[in-house]
């Protein structure tokens, strides 16, 4: 049985580690935001990394993981290293052909990749041509994440959590320095600043995977080149990932048709709000949803191997509770205290104060979807860990059709001209939503109700919690605007600080008050 106690450790570290790259991937949207504000490049960087970024979850962190963790961990068990080193090996070169066939492609053809993007940027005069340059510098971007993200699967396999889950800090960092020191110097040289970001994005790219070795040697783990195709296992992983991308996709398709609608909308602007609001968004699905999906990928992968569908049942089960407890007040709490939270991170240099009201509509509508994007995290990994491609396939192609409808119809017949980039917030919370609606109600028809184990009772008490959460953290940010008026930053953070402090002690007093014992359990297990 996978003990509880370990796996809420494990999802403690993985947490922290997130949190380091959350806290590092802040600055560096506040460096960003500061140098190129929310306009011309800042929309064109979006744009050029949104693609390698978009193939890196499709494939590289979607797909692969989904299909990849599972097969390796059953081989780990069942028939040694040996044969599990085999299928990495397999599965590294052909992800190395696959990737470097790819990145050839961005660096030869990026206005066609740009023109699926963010067709709109041809309306503007050079905003494409930059675009297409920063893609060109970003090509090797993805061959370095691709096999970066096969480390962390099979570091995750042997109970590596912390390391692969603070790989994407060093991303960040290297960002902020190209930031600090790089792009300083790029101006001096007479080139764009911008094109410092390009750079040091595939640098952090590389480190991401440098810093695993040293784990993946210790395993054992040393690269042979090989590209046979008679391994059952990577035939299986083979077939499995054409359904795994549409079936963990549906989010990414998602902010692809976005931006891409969003490039038509004004000439500079929607695209850079959006994704300053959706990066917010993140911070907490980052926190507990990416962590809470790692963990129950890998265990899930264990117990499926062994056939106890009981026991999958109560770790699916779990993931979810431990979701709602954190997913739910964060979701109140974003709604309520948006504009403060964009203003104290982002309001400075080109960011000005019209981009923090813009951006903070954004927050609210993303995070209606905030519950159900981390519960994806659970579900889609469970059906491939059950060897199930067909329903997360079926639900994502239902979604997708359905995101493209609502923000179509949202943004072109319902919203005034200054505010149709909401509709694609909207349009993709609602998307989500839907998505993890279908999903639970194709996991319970396969495998039953999670209603023995306490699911319900939990979602309902954690909004009950949430929402008087809700009425303290309001009443307290309106009294402390109206004491101090105008804030400079430091009355900010100190305002934003004290709710958030309130916010923390009257949620998890309410927790206490209804009776959640998961809450009481789960500091419990994380201090053990």
């Amino acid at each position: 049985m996978v003990h509880s106690a370990q796996s809420t450790r494990a999802i403690g570290k993985i947490s922290s580690a997130i949190f380091l790259s959350r806290i590092l991937g802040l600055i560096r949207d506040q460096v960003f935001a500061n140098l190129f504000g929310a306009g011309f490049y800042s929309d064109a960087w979006l744009a050029a990394f949104r693609i390698p970024n978009l193939l890196r979850d499709l494939v590289a962190e979607g797909a692969l993981s989904a299909a990849f963790v599972p097969t390796f961990t059953n081989l780990l068990k069942n028939e040694g290293r040996l044969k599990a080193w085999l299928l990495a090996n397999l599965v590294l070169s052909w992800l190395l052909i696959f990737m470097g066939v790819v990145s050839l492609a961005f660096l030869f053809f990026p206005e066609y990749f740009i023109y699926l993007v963010a067709a709109g940027f041809n309306d503007v005069p050079g905003k494409a041509e930059v675009t297409q340059t920063l893609l060109k510098i970003l090509s090797p971007f993805l061959m370095f994440l691709a096999i970066s993200s096969v480390a962390m699967g099979i570091l995750n396999a042997f109970n590596y959590f912390f390391i692969p889950a603070l790989t994407p800090a060093l991303f960040n960092l290297a960002l902020i320095s190209a930031g600090f020191f790089l792009a300083p110097q790029f101006e001096n040289w007479g080139i764009l600043p911008i094109h410092a970001m390009a750079v040091g994005a595939l640098t952090g790219g590389i480190l991401q995977y440098l810093v695993q070795l040293p784990l993946l040697r210790k395993q054992g783990f040393r690269f042979r080149f090989s590209t046979s195709l008679c391994n059952p296992e990577l035939r299986k992983i083979a077939s499995l990932i054409a359904p795994a991308i549409l079936g963990v996709g549906a989010i990414q398709v998602n902010v692809l048709v976005n931006t891409q609608i969003a490039s038509f909308l004004q000439e500079n602007g929607p695209v850079s709000w959006l994704s300053y609001a959706f990066r917010i968004i993140y911070l907490p699905i980052g926190l507990f949803g990416v962590a809470i999906g790692v963990v129950n990928l890998r265990n899930v992968s264990v117990v499926a191997a062994q056939k106890k569908w009981e026991e999958l049942k109560q770790t699916v089960a779990d993931s979810i509770k431990l979701v709602a407890l954190l997913a739910i007040p964060s979701t109140i709490g974003l709604m309520i205290l948006a504009k403060p939270i964009v203003d104290v991170l982002f309001e400075r240099g080109g960011f000005t104060p019209q981009d923090t009201v813009y951006t903070a509509y954004a927050v609210v509508f993303y995070a209606l979807g905030l519950f159900a994007y981390s519960c994806i995290k659970v579900y889609v990994p469970t059906f491939y860990a059950l060897g199930n491609t067909r329903i997360p396939v079926k639900v994502s192609l239902i979604s997708v059709g359905t995101n493209l409808f609502i923000n179509l119809f949202l943004v072109f017949c319902v919203l005034p001209i200054g505010y149709r980039y909401l509709g694609l917030a909207l349009g993709t919370a609602l998307a989500v939503i839907l998505n993890v609606t279908l999903l639970a109600r194709a996991f319970k028809k396969e495998l039953g109700s999670l209603s023995q184990f306490g699911v319900g009772k939990v979602l309902w008490k954690s909004l009950a919690s949430a929402m008087i959460m809700g009425v303290f953290v309001h009443s307290v940010n309106v009294s402390l605007e109206r004491s101090w008026g105008a804030m400079g930053l430091l009355e900010e953070l100190i305002s934003l600080g004290a709710c958030l402090t309130v916010g923390v002690v009257v949620y998890f007093g309410c927790c206490y008050f209804f009776g959640i014992s998961e809450v009481s359990h789960f500091f419990r297990r994380l201090t053990n």
